[in-house]
């Protein structure tokens, strides 16, 4: 018995479900995605230095870094909220604890006398000197010792 074109079967795929995980795809990651500019607090006037000169390509793809905003009071502001100096130090011992404890967690044999991550100073214009170094001694007892300080260039 000879089949004709008419009583053919077809089989054609249902992308629908292809669709759906595509979608959540986009949305995870678009929840995830780390936008750089989080760190970076608006209310810090970062000062103006001639010598300042735009981060080398090598250096941004270095590992891990920690960014630091200070306001005009020496305040740390840390995840968008102000904190006091007492408050500051325990913030950044956890900082270095949580870089210990993924280290460990991942099987990186680190020194926690030298952390790998960077901290990036973001300092106002206007913070005391005397308030920016208790910050960076805290950071050094902390296990921090790189240090990058953020000005705007002058020319």
């Amino acid at each position: 018995m000879p089949l004709s074109l008419s009583n053919e079967l077809r089989a054609e795929p249902n992308l629908t479900p292809l669709l759906d995980v595509v979608f959540q795809l986009i949305t995870f990651f678009m929840l995830v995605i780390n936008f750089g500019n989080d760190n970076y607090d608006q209310r810090v006037r970062l000062p103006v230095a001639g010598s300042a000169r735009p981060v080398e390509e090598g250096e941004r793809i270095a590992a891990e870094r920690i960014v630091l905003n200070v306001n005009r009071q020496g305040h740390l502001l840390f995840n968008g909220e102000v904190q006091l100096p007492h408050k500051a130090i325990e913030t950044i011992k956890r900082e270095a604890q949580l870089i210990l404890l993924g280290a460990r967690a991942s099987g990186v044999k680190i020194d926690s006398k030298s952390l790998p991550t960077t901290i990036v100073l973001r300092a106002d214009r206007d913070t005391p000197f005397a308030a920016l170094y208790n910050l960076i001694t805290a950071c050094q007892a902390s296990g921090f010792d790189k240090f990058a300080l953020k000005a705007m260039s002058g020319s």
